[in-house]
């Protein structure tokens, strides 16, 4: 088969589309020709690691997978040939105590498709899996609108759904809304009856925000992002923050949060290392919460929005796979709003 691998660190440019064995599925495994595959940050982060990096062998990035049952392992049921997928791309062991009360990301083999050592992923033409891992595709979609949502979406909705628990006719703020994972999370915070305000560091993404549904939107590059939150809200504070940006940013999330206020956090794109006020923390009773993935079982809960159209898969620019390197140099830009997908061919 055709894949995209990577045998050292060092830029973009290490991604190589080349010849690679054709995966053979095993038993419990699936085997699923790639229809999509989109980008995460995962993707750049694994080029930027310190250059001349060696791989334990080359790897296959991708965790964000939509394609056809190829073939099936041994002991596989339920799952036909020709079966039109989409992949939870978390993977566990399916039998600890973590894993059976639905915590799969406190496996402690846990591991993201495409970026555990053993476990390539989909930046190719096939992609075996285990089987637990493959859900229907919703047949409304496409199979690149069915690739942008698992990784996003299911970060999002572990963070506002599992973790924070919104509620109808809170204030949100959701940083960082141009990402992926931003994308969703606006989308998730309105599907329970929040108000969103959205925030991005560019203004032709606050007017795509808008249109999604933000009520309002603020450029934290060029506006004071507490000081605007609480103009926003009369002085109050928002509810709820959906932070991944970390940093500057993060702290300022903080204080434009109301007495009682919950920022759930995923991510540290701007900077992990942040001092924060406790004193402030505990008077106002307010509470950080950190989230990482989501379940098989949240990725089932829901698809079912995307069906009915409720949720929406959001793409910012399609590639065909040889030009991986220009779609990953495009995503590190930041100037995307929503995923960036890449298809065979």
């Amino acid at each position: 088969m055709k894949a995209v691998r990577i045998h050292e660190a060092g830029g973009p440019e290490t991604l190589i589309y080349e010849d690679a064995p054709d995966p053979l599925p095993g038993p419990g495994e699936v085997l699923v020709r790639v229809r999509a595959c989109a980008l995460n940050h995962l993707e750049v982060w694994a080029t930027l690691r310190r250059p001349g990096t060696v791989f334990p062998r080359p790897r296959i990035l991708g965790a964000d997978v939509s394609g056809v049952v190829e073939s099936v392992g041994e002991g596989v049921a339920g799952i036909d040939i020709g079966m039109p997928v989409v992949i939870q791309p978390g993977l566990s062991c399916g039998v600890c105590q973590r894993c059976l009360e639905g915590r799969d990301s406190h496996c402690p083999s846990y591991r993201i498709l495409g970026h555990g050592y053993d476990v390539d992923g989909g930046l190719a033409e096939l992609v075996k899996l285990p089987q637990a891992n493959v859900a229907p595709k919703p047949p409304n979609l496409s199979f690149e609108e069915a690739a942008a949502i698992p990784l996003t979406f299911l970060t999002a909705w572990h963070m506002l759904v599992t973790r924070a628990q919104v509620r109808p006719g809170e204030d949100v703020l959701v940083n960082a809304v141009g990402s992926g994972v931003g994308v969703a999370a606006l989308q998730i915070a309105r599907l329970f009856g929040a108000t969103v305000i959205a925030s991005a560091g560019s203004d032709h993404k606050l007017a795509k925000a808008r249109a999604l549904g933000a009520a309002d939107t603020i450029n934290y590059n060029t506006q004071d992002l507490a000081q605007a939150v609480l103009s926003l809200t009369g002085g109050r504070g928002v509810d709820l923050v959906f932070e991944s940006v970390g940093d500057d940013v993060l702290l300022k999330s903080l204080e434009a949060l109301t007495k009682g206020g919950r920022l759930v956090t995923c991510g540290t794109t701007g900077g992990g290392q942040v001092s924060v006020d406790v004193t402030r923390l505990f008077l106002r009773e307010q509470s950080i919460l950190g989230a990482y993935m989501g379940s098989k079982g949240e990725l089932l809960q829901l698809l079912p929005f995307f069906a009915d159209g409720r949720l929406k898969a959001v793409i910012d620019r399609v590639y065909p796979l040889p030009q991986v390197q220009e779609a990953v140099r495009h995503l590190a830009g930041r100037e995307n709003f929503g995923k960036v997908v890449l298809v065979p061919g």
